[in-house]
C-alpha cells in the first residue's frame, strides 16, 4: 500500500491510497485539473481508482469531487449528512454519480481495500475519518477534528499510518490575524486539533503506530517546523523509531515532491 498527499490544508485536501490492483481517493478539494495533475506527478495510477471518499462537505475537501467521479466513472462514499449537504450546496442541487450512503463504524469493500468510516469532532453535518485496510496493512486518516476521542485512539492503535491532523500552533493563533469569532471556532471541540493536541495524541499511539503524516497545517498559525517539534514531544523516546512527516501543502506545485506515508 502507497499513501501519498496530494494535498493537504485549508485551500485543498486529497488523499491518494493506492493497493496492489487498484486505488481510492480521500476528499478531493482542489480543481480537478490541479488533482489530476498532482496525481499523475506523484506516479499515481488513475485508471485504478475505484472509487472517492469523502470526509465531510466543505469545500476544501469537496469541490472537484463530482467532477472526479465521473472522469474516473467511479461511486461516491460519504456519511447521509454530508450527502444531503452536497445536494444542497450546488447551484443545481443533485447527488453525485453514483453515490453511495455510508455509516459509522459500517465496513464496506472498495476494490481490494476494506473501509470503514469513524466519526469525528466537526462543524459539519456528519464528519468522519476512515480507515482503510489492504492485506496486512491498515491506515487511518483523520482531519478536521477539535478533539480526540477514545473512539479514534482506539481505531489508530490498530493502524500501521495515521494521517493526523495538526492545525495550528495555539500562541500564533492567538496572536495572528484571524477575526475572534473564527479563532474561537477554530479552537472548539469541533473545529481543529491543534500542535499540542495532535502530540498528547501521538503520545497515546506511537508504541503501536510507525508512520504518523501531519496534516492540514494552517498557512497562518502553524507551520511544519513548529507542528514537527510538538509531534517529536509527544513521540518523546519512541521519535527515532517513527516516521513522522509533514503533508504536503496544497500551495506546492504540482511536481513538487509529494509526502508518502508508506
Amino acid at each position: 500500500m502507497r499513501c501519498i498527499s496530494l494535498a493537504s490544508g485549508s485551500k485543498g485536501n486529497c488523499l491518494y491510497v493506492e493497493g496492489e490492483s487498484s486505488s481510492l481517493l480521500i476528499d478531493a478539494g482542489l480543481s480537478k485539473r490541479e488533482i489530476l495533475a498532482r496525481l499523475q506527478a506523484a506516479g499515481g495510477k488513475g485508471e485504478g481508482i475505484s472509487g472517492i471518499l469523502v470526509t465531510h462537505e466543505h469545500s476544501d475537501h469537496l469541490s472537484s469531487v463530482e467532477a472526479l467521479a465521473r472522469h474516473f466513472s467511479v461511486p461516491v462514499y460519504a456519511t447521509g449528512g454530508t450527502l444531503i449537504e452536497l445536494l444542497h450546496s450546488r447551484p443545481t442541487p443533485r447527488i453525485p454519480v453514483r453515490a453511495v450512503r455510508i455509516d459509522y463504524r459500517e465496513r464496506f469493500s472498495l476494490g481490494e481495500f476494506s473501509v470503514e468510516a469513524f466519526a469525528t469532532s466537526h462543524d459539519a453535518r456528519e464528519p468522519c475519518g476512515f480507515l482503510v485496510r489492504e492485506g496486512d496493512l491498515s491506515l487511518a486518516c483523520c482531519t478536521d477534528t477539535g478533539i480526540i476521542t477514545s473512539g479514534m485512539t482506539e481505531v489508530f492503535r490498530r493502524c500501521d499510518g495515521v494521517v493526523l491532523e495538526s492545525n495550528h500552533c495555539p500562541e500564533m493563533l492567538k496572536s495572528g490575524p484571524y477575526p475572534e469569532v473564527l479563532k474561537r471556532r477554530i479552537r472548539s471541540r469541533r473545529g481543529h486539533l491543534s500542535n499540542p493536541s495532535a502530540a498528547a495524541c501521538i503520545r497515546s499511539i506511537i508504541s503501536d503506530v510507525g508512520q504518523i503524516m501531519l496534516a492540514h497545517l494552517s498557512e497562518v498559525n502553524n507551520t511544519p517546523e513548529i507542528a514537527i517539534s510538538s509531534a517529536r514531544d509527544g513521540a518523546g523516546l519512541f521519535y527515532r523509531d517513527s516516521g513522522i512527516t509533514v503533508a504536503t501543502n496544497p500551495g506546492s506545485p504540482a511536481g513538487w515532491p509529494h509526502q508518502v506515508l508508506f
